[in-house]
């Protein structure tokens, strides 16, 4: 894939995610407190009471090109500078794709046992990296938001692990590369080493390090506090340069959004 992208590990720290062992722990440590899944929720539930109005999602059919155009102008909430502030234009963010100072920039707040954003991930995603990210127009940032369970903290700190050596796009394809039902041990660790590997991650012992890590404590638990700050209650959330579109919408939904946000960007260059 022709798309230019670094990998290190991420710089500064993130606060700790609740739940979690100190800030301050060493990698490979073990022991960690369990997750209080429940409080989660109950957070989410009472953020999205407080942003209620915030978010809504991109709606209307397209019509022909100038009909098309006009309805996506019509249909799309205004683009919020506070969210389009989010994106980070890191050019060593191992969960990014594509160039760090493409004209948009578009935020994906998902969790890997999240079936709509598997369905992204299979049938939409390919095609963006295609007619976007390819072509310089379109950056994708990844933010985990684990909601579903213990397996879904498993999978996005084995995600963050993936990226440290440069394998977090290829664990994405193979995580999100089938159907399965939650908490059914698809993300328990053998399974997650195994899927590591088919992602190509080389150094195994160092991925189960990195799992275990305050590192990955720090970056999980910094994307999924940022998902709650936005308003997130159900994933998958982009953010089209600040511009919300909500849930595993069709592929034309994503084309309406990028095309106007390119045309936004366009007009204010």
């Amino acid at each position: 894939m022709p798309v230019s992208r670094t990998r290190k590990k991420p710089a500064g720290r993130r606060p700790a995610r609740p739940g979690r062992g100190p800030a301050g722990a060493q990698a490979g440590e073990r022991g960690r407190a369990p997750v209080r899944w429940g409080a989660v929720v109950l957070a989410v539930l009472l953020v999205c009471a407080l942003a209620i109005g915030v978010l809504s999602t991109l709606g209307g059919s397209r019509g022909g090109a100038d009909e098309g155009a006009q309805d996506a102008e019509a249909s799309a909430p205004a683009a919020d500078p506070s969210l389009a502030a989010l994106a980070r234009r890191d050019a060593d963010d191992p969960l990014a794709v594509g160039e760090a100072d493409a004209p948009v920039v578009m935020i994906e707040y998902a969790d890997f046992q999240c079936a709509f954003c598997g369905i992204y991930a299979r049938d939409t995603y390919p095609r963006l990296l295609e007619e976007y990210v390819d072509a310089g127009k379109l950056r994708i940032e990844f933010r985990n938001f684990p909601i579903y369970g213990p397996e879904s903290d498993a999978a996005a700190r084995a995600s963050w692990a993936a990226g440290q050596q440069g394998r977090f796009q290829e664990f994405y394809r193979v995580a999100f590369g089938e159907e399965f039902h939650q908490n059914s041990g698809r993300f328990e660790e053998d399974n997650l080493r195994r899927l590591a590997e088919q992602a190509g991650v080389a150094d195994l012992d160092r991925f189960a390090a990195d799992m275990e890590s305050s590192a990955a404590d720090e970056a999980v638990g910094g994307d999924a506090q940022e998902a709650l700050n936005v308003g997130v209650t159900t994933p998958p959330l982009f953010l089209v340069n600040g511009r919300p579109l909500q849930g595993a919408q069709q592929l034309d939904k994503f084309e309406e959004a990028i095309d106007l946000a390119l045309e936004e960007a366009q007009g204010a260059g």
